[in-house]
């Protein structure tokens, strides 16, 4: 992605590239209503990318193939947060990161690193980021979740300093948050060469910014989950 993207096509498609479901520790978005919303709201494409799991991006990739690709963000070992896209294998949580990026490039995927200035939410910072510039494919410049605009600017800023694909995503905890950051770009094959060559000629098309209050749904899902009743992951 450059900064003088040719103008946008009838033709081209939207995609949220980081979303999450009831499986990670946060959220308690059932797989029902997270594809009854993308399927409502017309996203052409979503990575569901649960932290430190990809059954449930597996079970909705089976349900819906051509909208829901499987991803993962990994909690690394140095702390900070890291996304693969394209996975087939769990990159297990404590990784570290160079071994967890070099992971996902040997499964085919993609190495996308997400919200990397925002620190209150395992952002990389520039001195890990730099650090692993040679394996990072693409940068998220929009994390609709970023309370802060200097964050997503910070995160451009980098982008295009290094030269860097851009990527984007609501980084949904709730349904209602699904789509608020999306890329737009030309339809590509769903794997590393096709995302990555049509991210060349794409653009950040979506840039809302989620209200903090949604903060308070994800806490309500930690304390859910660990005190109240545990959601059960459903089979099938």
């Amino acid at each position: 992605m450059t900064d003088s993207c040719p103008q946008s096509r009838s033709d081209w498609v939207k995609i949220d590239m980081h979303t999450h479901t009831h499986r990670s520790f946060d959220c308690l978005t059932s797989p029902e209503e997270y594809l009854a919303t993308v399927r409502r709201r017309g996203i052409d494409h979503v990575f569901v990318t649960d932290h430190n799991a990809i059954d449930m991006a597996l079970q909705l990739h089976a349900a819906d193939p051509e909208r829901v690709l499987v991803g993962e963000e990994v909690k690394t070992r140095e702390g900070f947060d890291l996304i693969g896209l394209f996975l087939t294998e769990l990159i297990p949580r404590g990784t570290p990161a160079r071994e967890a990026a070099e992971g996902i490039l040997a499964q085919g995927g993609v190495v996308y690193l997400p919200h990397p200035f925002d620190a209150g939410r395992s952002g990389a910072g520039a001195r890990y980021a730099e650090g692993l510039l040679d394996l990072v494919d693409v940068i998220e410049v929009h994390n609709a979740r970023c309370f802060r605009t200097s964050m997503n600017r910070r995160a451009t800023e980098f982008a295009r300093r290094h030269r860097k694909l851009m990527g984007a995503g609501s980084d949904a905890h709730t349904a209602a948050e699904l789509g608020n950051g999306m890329v737009e770009m030309p339809p590509f094959t769903p794997d590393r060469e096709g995302l990555l060559a049509a991210l060349a000629q794409g653009r950040v098309a979506v840039r809302t910014r989620t209200s903090p209050l949604y903060r308070i749904a994800s806490a309500y899902a930690k304390v859910h989950k660990r005190v109240l009743r545990p959601v059960p992951l459903r089979q099938g």
